[in-house]
């Protein structure tokens, strides 16, 4: 077999993470935040774990969004500043992405990269690598797009999904399957049926291919798109010229759902997409009636996720389930766990009020 070419991890840190305001918020999203209470923020632990993917740190590259490029230096100062990517304006993930290959193709033309959001946990950090580089090797094999999807564990509506189609190969432990489909968020009774038939994965929004394999894709399905940033590319002055007037959709839209080179691999490793405040529960864990982070005083209190950032706060509850509350210097939140999704739309609402704006 040949030998697999270098590898290169691309970071995506450009997001907003809306879902976990008031704590995330316009200033200092959620991949800068350290959500456990722990050393290192979710961007500077994505970070570690691939560092052990590469035999060069200097081969990583983050994306980001104009307002956090001096977060990303600050949390990141082993980041060479030529391998921060930096957007103007977000556009999604297509043009993000895009950007990035076409960067790395001018130092690294033959080589793999995989593409990781900043925001995920993962738990098992030997089994990710593992499968991770077996997705290299798969990738580097077939010419495919390879993603990883995470056995489901229950019938989450707040994940995409994937579903196999029949397997096309093995490759060292892992099968390897042509993907059939790509649903977005489900609702609970779809959720369980795709549950029951067993083929179905959630879709980690991780993936690995070479790099000319994803630029033949973005030519094939979205030539426009792929003409216009080559060239400001090639031009770099014009990344800031070009980059508000690119079409704002999302590398799943735009390439993996209209691909026929897209390939999955069942992936076992502990993994949590952290998307909204219910995420605490599963990333604390703890065996209480409530998760709580900061002080916590409750009468009757069942289910509850409880936050302080205020060291000497004390949050009190009486007579409340399944509720999160959020406090922090200058917003209360409290809402239904199963009302989080909704925080976004309450963030659009502020924005829209020039007098709360810097709540946002």
């Amino acid at each position: 077999m040949t030998e697999t070419p270098t590898f290169i991890p691309v970071i995506l840190a450009g997001g907003s993470g809306e879902r976990f305001w008031p704590l995330s918020r316009k200033a200092k999203p959620k991949q800068f935040l350290t959500l456990d209470g722990g050393e290192h923020s979710l961007l500077q632990a994505t970070m570690k774990r691939l560092e052990g993917l590469t035999t060069d740190p200097d081969s990583i590259f983050v994306v980001t969004s104009n307002d956090y490029r001096s977060l990303v230096l600050d949390q990141l100062p082993e980041l060479p500043v030529e391998n921060l990517l930096v957007e103007p304006l977000a556009r999604d993930t297509a043009p993000a992405i895009l950007y990035a290959a076409l960067t790395i193709a001018q130092h690294y033309p033959d080589a793999v990269m995989g593409i990781f959001t900043s925001d995920h946990r993962i738990g098992n950090e030997d089994a990710f690598q593992k499968v991770i580089r077996d997705a290299a090797k798969l990738a580097f094999e077939t010419r495919s797009i390879v993603t990883l999807g995470i056995t489901p564990t229950y019938p989450s509506t707040g994940y995409g999904y994937i579903e196999r189609a029949e397997p096309t190969m093995t490759f060292a432990e892992n099968m390897g399957y042509r993907v059939a489909r790509f649903t977005e968020k489900p609702d609970a009774t779809t959720a369980e049926r795709f549950l029951s038939t067993g083929k179905f994965s959630w879709n980690s929004g991780i993936f690995v291919c070479t790099v000319q394999t994803l630029l033949e894709e973005y030519q094939a399905h979205q030539p426009e798109l792929y003409a216009t940033l080559k060239q400001a590319v090639q031009t770099r002055g014009k990344i800031r010229e070009v980059f508000p007037t690119l079409t704002k959709i999302s590398i799943d839209y735009a390439i993996l759902e209209k691909s026929s080179r897209v390939m999955v691999i069942p992936a076992e490793f502990d993994w949590d997409d952290l998307g909204d405040w219910n995420a605490l529960e599963r990333l604390l864990r703890s065996e209480s009636q409530n998760v709580s982070v900061g002080r916590h005083v409750g009468l009757d209190t069942e289910g509850a996720i409880l936050y302080t950032t205020g060291g000497d706060d004390l949050i009190v509850t009486i007579g409340l389930e399944d509720v999160v509350v959020v406090r922090t210097s200058e917003v209360t939140l409290v809402v239904k766990k199963d009302r989080t999704q909704d925080i976004k739309k309450v963030v659009q609402q502020i924005k829209a009020h020039p007098e709360l704006q810097r709540f946002a």
